[in-house]
């Protein structure tokens, strides 16, 4: 069996054994592994102490051939080898060790031996020196107690000298009102007076008590002056504390003083209109003190003097502080109130949170910064409020005032000039609003640092109850509110009906102009600039939701659009009245021309169709005879007419009538009235319907004779043509003219029509009488 497929590790192991046996260590260590195999247990024992060389002979001659022993001797033979070569290596180095060592030590012996000779000399010379300081000290010691007593004498003196000198220095401070000074010198020569007061001293301590009582005498009147600062009142009252004075019998008195002084720190909305814009550099260093400034930084010196006299006043001296802080914040609501921006609120609040920082640095107890928080959340949120109040009234102003400009010039009233500038006082004044706003959330200031969240809430509520309020307010300038009567100076102007019916139209297209262009406008601005908040509570939901708004104006759009419909029909059924009231048509005479209030009716209508050109866009023309069959009335009037000209008698007459409701039953339907929207043609087509069908009731209410009858024939056939010019379905507009016509046979006790051939003759004269009138018609 072969033996060279030992492990490696086997040769390490003897390597090892090796160097211990020759270092003499614990051979215990180098034992064989018992977790070796049982086929090398008895060749690995070369290794041990045990070894056997003849058992470990026999072993292995037993268990090779003759080229596992030459294998084996070749390895023993290099393993001799290295191990010789290791050897020879492990002294090598272990000798150049020891010689090293041997030179160090060397070294160091001789180094120590001089080190000795060194140390000796230079104790000699310390005791030399001791020698010689010890004689000095001895024969100086006489002359040295001498001058130290020299001095203490002269020390003496000096102070002898000042306490002689002190009533002329008290006199001279009184005459040049340096109290700090006399202070100082009195309270530093009081020990003197204590001790030597009552017998060396004694004309000079009562010279200085009397200089004294007319310092303190003097330093209470600066104390109580209204002339004096409060910053000088301060340092008086620590003076006359210095004296030992009973300032605490003053302390009700100076109180009154500082809160006289808060009065008088007081902001006025006539100063910080000026400073407010002047002061965006936040950094106190780079501006020159204000008067305000310099005032409030006395109040606060005053206050630590105030602390230092009375260690006891914190409570009463922040009451002070945080009413100071109070009126700030009351004067500043009401600068806001004022239309003003950012710009200047941002300069009153730097003013305030400066005042408030250098009252906390002497009263930091009263946590100013925090009281603070409070009233600047209303402020800042009453001017949120008051910006969305004035961008109301500016949108009021652009839609109203038009009409007063250019009715105090005599001018007509323009709609588009309205319409245009409700738009842009809509759009650029909402974007204007938050930029403004904008600039808040971006200012550093500590105050609105924290309210950040508070601000952004409250832009995003604002918006949504102003554009809630705008439609209120549209409402309130249509006339359909019925608190129309609180708020006359919005509406004052505007209560022609011509100017209010074309502002309810001017106010639909705003209507609709805020839903599709202003609301995505302001949304994605609001998006951008305003995303956060949250300072609100979610459980109250978001608070600007455009999708609301745009339902709101969306339905305001078609009210409004529907009020202007309503309001120009019902001024149109205002003349259809006089017109059918005002005659007697039983008695009427035979028809000469077409009646004048045709040319009326036309006149409102030309209105209606100017006023609408300039508000609403035009839309696709649609003829929807091509629809039906044809007009209904139209196909019943013709055969009446030929029947009627055939007959004369009145009984054939009604009974053509009877005929007529029963054909009336088989014709197809013509669809009269259909959604109005926002175009010109839709808008006109819906007023003509209404107002024919206006003519037609007003019509039944009437009994005609003949030339009654007739009259309205000529009247109606007259306004066929323009009225199916003006609107955009022919069909409806023959149908109800036709229908106006039925309902006045009908009614008529005789009803024979026109012949054609009068009918068209009457109808051109009026055609040249009017364009005779009018030669620029066409």
């Amino acid at each position: 069996m072969e033996v060279d497929d030992v492990p490696l590790d086997d040769k390490a192991k003897r390597m090892r054994d090796l160097l211990s046996s020759f270092y003499s260590l614990d051979h215990s260590m180098s034992s064989p592994d018992t977790s070796s195999s049982s086929k090398y247990a008895t060749l690995d024992a070369i290794n041990t102490t045990s070894f056997d060389p003849d058992q470990y002979m026999h072993l292995l001659v037993h268990k090779s051939n003759l080229e596992g022993l030459l294998q084996k001797h070749v390895e023993m033979a290099a393993e001799i080898k290295n191990l010789d070569t290791d050897l020879q290596m492990l002294v090598y180095e272990n000798y150049n060790k020891f010689i090293c060592a041997t030179d160090t030590i060397k070294q160091m012996k001789s180094n120590i031996v001089n080190m000795e000779a060194n140390m000796e000399q230079l104790l000699e010379k310390i005791m030399s020196v001791q020698c010689r300081s010890d004689g000095v000290n001895t024969s100086l010691f006489e002359k040295r107690e001498h001058i130290e007593k020299l001095h203490r004498t002269r020390n003496l003196l000096r102070k002898v000298q000042f306490i002689y000198d002190l009533p002329a220095r008290l006199g001279k401070c009184i005459k040049s009102e340096a109290y700090a000074d006399a202070v100082k010198f009195y309270t530093g020569a009081m020990p003197i007076f204590k001790a030597y007061g009552d017998s060396s001293f004694q004309d000079c301590k009562r010279a200085s008590e009397e200089a004294v009582t007319i310092i303190i005498k003097n330093l209470q009147g600066k104390l109580f002056s209204d002339s004096e600062s409060i910053q000088a009142r301060a340092e008086a009252a620590v003076l006359l504390k210095q004296l030992d004075f009973p300032v605490d019998s003053l302390k009700v008195k100076l109180l009154e003083k500082l809160e006289q002084s808060v009065a008088g720190l007081q902001l006025k909305i006539e100063d910080i209109g000026n400073a407010s814009v002047d002061s965006n550099d936040t950094s106190t260093d780079s501006v020159p003190a204000t008067a305000h400034e310099t005032s409030v930084r006395e109040f606060a010196e005053a206050i630590r003097a105030y602390r230092v006299i009375f260690p006891d006043s914190e409570m009463q001296l922040t009451k002070l502080a945080q009413d100071l802080v109070s009126r700030h914040f009351e004067t500043t609501e009401q600068y806001i109130k004022t239309q003003i921006w950012s710009a200047h609120l941002l300069g009153v609040l730097r003013i305030i949170w400066r005042d408030v920082l250098l009252m906390d640095d002497v009263l930091h107890e009263a946590a100013l910064s925090d009281y603070s928080l409070e009233p600047a959340r209303v402020a800042v949120k009453l001017y949120v409020s008051n910006k969305f109040s004035h961008l109301l009234s500016s949108i009021s102003d652009a839609l109203t005032k038009a009409h007063t400009r250019q009715k105090d010039k005599g001018e007509e009233y323009s709609l588009q000039v309205a319409l245009e500038g409700g738009k842009k006082a809509v759009l650029q004044g909402s974007m204007d609003v938050l930029l403004d706003f904008r600039q808040l959330l971006d200012d550093n200031l500590g105050l609105l640092v924290k309210l950040k969240d508070l601000i952004i809430d409250w832009v995003q509520e604002g918006f949504q109850d102003f554009f809630r309020a705008l439609d209120g307010h549209f409402l309130l300038l249509s006339g359909k509110n019925s608190s129309a009567t609180q708020d006359q100076g919005l509406t004052e102007g505007i209560q022609d009906d011509k100017v209010l019916a074309g502002l309810v139209l001017v106010l639909a297209q705003v209507s609709i102009f805020i839903e599709q262009n202003a609301i995505p406008r302001i949304t994605e601005e609001i998006a951008a600039s305003f995303s956060g908040g949250g300072a609100r509570g979610y459980e109250y939901g978001p608070a600007f939701v455009p999708g609301e708004i745009c339902r709101i104006f969306h339905s305001a759009g078609e009210k409004f659009l529907h009020i202007y419909i309503n309001m120009r029909t019902q001024r149109i059924s205002v003349l259809l009245k006089k017109r059918f009231t005002t005659p007697n048509w039983v008695k009427h005479k035979e028809p000469r021309e077409v009646h004048m209030f045709v040319d009326l009716f036309l006149q409102e209508l030309e209105v209606i169709r100017s006023e609408v050109k300039q508000i609403l866009p035009e839309g696709i023309r649609r003829h929807r005879r091509a629809d039906s069959t044809g007009s209904t009335a139209s196909s019943r009037s013709n055969p009446l007419r030929e029947e009627k000209l055939s007959r004369s008698n009145t009984q054939r007459a009604r009974s053509q009538l009877l005929e007529t409701h029963l054909a009336k039953l088989f014709k197809q339907k013509v669809e009269i009235f259909t959604k109005v929207e926002f175009t010109q043609e839709s808008v006109v087509t819906t007023l003509v319907k209404l107002c024919l069908k206006s003519l037609q009731e007003f019509v039944r209410l009437q009994t005609f004779n003949r030339s009654g009858f007739q009259q309205i024939q000529l009247d109606i056939q007259f306004l066929r043509t323009p009225l199916k010019e003006m609107a955009e379905d022919e069909a409806a507009v023959d149908f109800l003219l036709d229908e106006v016509i039925v309902a006045a046979a009908e009614r008529c006790l005789d009803p024979i029509p026109l012949e054609p051939a009068i009918l068209d003759k009457l109808i051109q004269a009026k055609l040249a009488k009017t364009k005779e009138q009018n030669p620029n018609t066409p």
